[in-house]
């Protein structure tokens, strides 16, 4: 069994107003010479969480960190023009906080984080500062997932 200590949160980086099926990351992956889509989860705007590696297996989605991590990717993480923004759904905002949960408790004391976060410490002051991240993936403070406040669902409740 692997050691897990990360939990590494990633945007799709595709546009809110498309859709990017997990047919489709697969197809870009596997283009791009992976044997697979390298995340182990990815989260639809519709809430559905698509397993996609089996979780024994490492995955390829952070470089130097996939052989004790656990890649959730969502699907958006750029606005209609094109920008980096938060794009989650409340749907998406719901099932990613579940999963963590449920990961935290199977690999308990992981860290969770975003894939911006594990960009090189440039001026090595022992923080990632915005100025250097490589990317902004996921476009919101993953750190902080499990402190965002629950919202109502649209069509749940009474």
């Amino acid at each position: 069994m692997r050691k897990i200590n990360l939990i590494v949160i990633h945007c799709s980086a595709t546009r809110c107003d498309r859709n990017y099926t997990e047919q489709q990351l697969t197809a870009d992956h596997l283009r791009r010479g992976f044997s697979e889509a390298g995340y182990h989860f990815y989260i639809r705007k519709n809430g559905d969480i698509k397993s996609l590696r089996p979780l024994a297996k490492p995955g390829a989605h952070v470089y130097g960190h996939n052989a004790h991590s656990i890649g959730i990717c969502y699907e958006g993480g750029l606005d209609e023009q094109g920008r980096p923004a938060d794009t989650r759904t409340p749907y998406q905002k719901h099932s990613l906080r579940v999963l963590v949960l449920l990961l935290l408790r199977d690999y308990p004391g992981c860290r969770v984080c975003g894939h911006r976060d594990l960009s090189p410490d440039l001026n090595h002051d022992g923080k990632i500062e915005p100025q250097e991240w490589i990317k902004q993936c996921p476009c919101f403070e993953a750190s902080k997932l499990l402190e965002e406040p629950v919202t109502e669902m649209p069509g749940w409740g009474g």
